[in-house]
């Protein structure tokens, strides 16, 4: 088993490409493997696995964790949808720029997004599920989110009316988040 690694424009967040053995019955691949996923640079330890499924139109995020520190490493495992990873890193050359793939179950690929990225998806297909391991345990007190729209960012989304909850729709601009000293946890380099 093997995993190719892309990397994205931005420094940090990378596509993972697992080895897919097909047949006539299907298809088999390992997603996460410790040793290799070392050896490659890539977090070897993780410790929730998330579950999310979506309608066509849905947009979530842009969310992130700073205490603990949470990066995903997130894939589409029904459907197609759009992952965003946007950077966070206060004094990064590229803080508030973006980074999206369009992914789908067919076509197996991972996101991973560090800690000090902001991430988010929205759904292309009728629906979509979305898996994302993290290297921290959800904390509520210790998590927020960017308004999908931040015009500072300017993520091109590609659905036209998206549907929102409402925290993300009420969500903070880059801004005002960096304004926060929580976002001195996300410092470059």
């Amino acid at each position: 088993m093997k995993f190719e690694i892309e990397k994205t424009e931005l420094d940090g967040p990378l596509i993972v490409i697992p080895e897919v053995f097909r047949d006539d019955r299907g298809f088999f691949m390992e997603v996460y493997r410790q040793d290799l996923f070392a050896q490659l640079g890539l977090p070897s330890q993780f410790v929730q696995l998330n579950h999310s499924r979506s309608s066509r139109n849905v947009v979530r995020g842009v969310h992130f964790q700073w205490d603990p520190p949470m990066g995903k490493l997130m894939r589409v495992i029904q459907g197609r949808a759009f992952l965003v990873a946007v950077d966070l890193r206060v004094e990064s050359p590229t803080l508030g720029r973006w980074v999206g793939v369009e992914m789908s179950s067919d076509e197996p690929r991972l996101l991973w997004a560090p800690a000090s990225f902001g991430r988010g998806f929205c759904v292309l297909s009728e629906t979509a599920e979305i898996e994302y391991l993290t290297t921290g345990v959800y904390n509520k007190a210790g998590e927020s989110g960017i308004r999908w729209n931040d015009s500072a960012i300017g993520i091109e989304w590609p659905v036209s009316e998206p549907l929102l909850s409402a925290k993300d729709d009420q969500a903070q601009t880059l801004a005002e988040w960096l304004a926060r000293p929580e976002a001195q946890n996300f410092r470059y380099r």
